[in-house]
């Protein structure tokens, strides 16, 4: 095992689980070196089976166990800066999921942290970048051959949401996908937001201000409006549609299995992001890997992470006061230019 790259993975819940298996049975080149999660339980039950992982109720102690060399981030994201910025001290690449950071603030102070270091060890977890139909539309958009782009159309819809989620969150861990996937479709900063509010679903917990319209302004122009329902009961679904001056592409209708029976016909609908963006994970963190092992670090950078979480503050105020707010982004440092 000694030419694989030794992997700490901290937090085991959903994610952190799923990367786990994804390191162990379907990435090349990689191995799991240690676990960490304060829920020492889950953790032993995540990595059961698996020779040469250590087991660690602390991040940082996951981090100086023997046979590290990376770190993968899948803990809440209120830890992420803490566990950041210990692995930026220890000179180790990490793959963190989004939200980077959850506030502009801390976002920044891990780009600070990590320009001071004058080189990047930070690949930010925004895995539609990775996923066959976004790259398609990325392509065409950049050979011009639809023209300037004008507008993007989404869609963000899931089953049901999780206890705990509030109407915030609707913006700051839901749309900040569509956040990340508009800056890097259309190659802009976004600069103005403002959020509509329909009545609440039926199906929405109570106080829960779901669906919600979003609609981004970018320093080019452009429009970007995004629906997000995280109650609509059916399926999970993720649409995207560029409207540009010669022409429109759409993703996100990609067929799976017809099923037709009884006189009806219809499709399945995948039930989360783990089914929907699954090719995606695999692409993402076998990029990853192989990049981490070349001694190179590349995909979403921290300043995409601090981006996000500044766009998705100012949603959240735009939300709340129901008027459009404007984005205030940092000075880019010139690690990230």
């Amino acid at each position: 095992m000694g030419d694989l790259l030794g992997v700490a993975v901290l937090g085991v819940g959903h994610m952190g689980a799923d990367h786990i298996r994804r390191l162990d049975r379907v990435v090349s080149g990689a191995r799991i070196a240690a676990v960490a999660d304060p829920d020492l339980a889950s953790a032993k039950e995540a990595v059961a089976g698996l020779d040469g992982v250590s087991v660690h109720p602390d991040p940082e102690a996951a981090l100086d166990a023997p046979g590290v060399q990376a770190v993968l981030i899948a803990s809440p994201g209120p830890a992420h800066e803490e566990a950041l910025l210990a692995a930026f001290a220890r000179g180790l690449p990490v793959l963190c999921e989004k939200p980077m950071v959850p506030d502009s603030v801390g976002a920044l102070r891990v780009v600070e942290a990590e320009a001071r270091l004058g080189r990047r060890l930070a690949q930010i977890g925004f895995m539609r970048r990775y996923d066959a139909e976004y790259r398609r539309l990325k392509s065409l958009l950049d050979d011009g051959r639809l023209g300037r782009p004008l507008m993007l159309h989404c869609t963000h819809r899931n089953v049901s949401s999780p206890p705990g989620f509030t109407s915030a969150m609707l913006i700051n861990s839901s749309v900040s996908h569509e956040i990340d996937a508009a800056r890097w479709l259309l190659g802009q900063e976004l600069t103005a937001v403002t959020v509509l509010r329909p009545r609440p679903a039926a199906g929405a917990p109570e106080g829960l201000l779901d669906p919600q319209f979003v609609l981004f302004e970018t320093e080019g122009g452009a429009l970007v409006d995004v629906e997000v329902f995280v109650n609509c009961g059916f399926g999970y679904q993720v649409r995207c549609e560029a409207v540009c001056e010669a022409g429109s592409a759409r993703i996100g209708d990609e067929h799976s299995m017809l099923v037709t029976t009884r006189g009806t016909a219809g499709e399945e609908v995948p039930q989360d992001y783990l089914v929907r963006f699954a090719d995606a994970y695999d692409r993402e963190v076998q990029s990853w890997v192989d990049a981490t092992r070349r001694g190179q670090v590349t995909g979403p950078s921290a300043w995409d992470g601090y981006a996000a979480s500044a766009v998705a503050e100012a949603g959240v105020r735009a939300l709340e006061s129901g008027d459009r707010t404007t984005v205030d982004l940092a000075r880019r440092p010139d690690l990230y230019a």
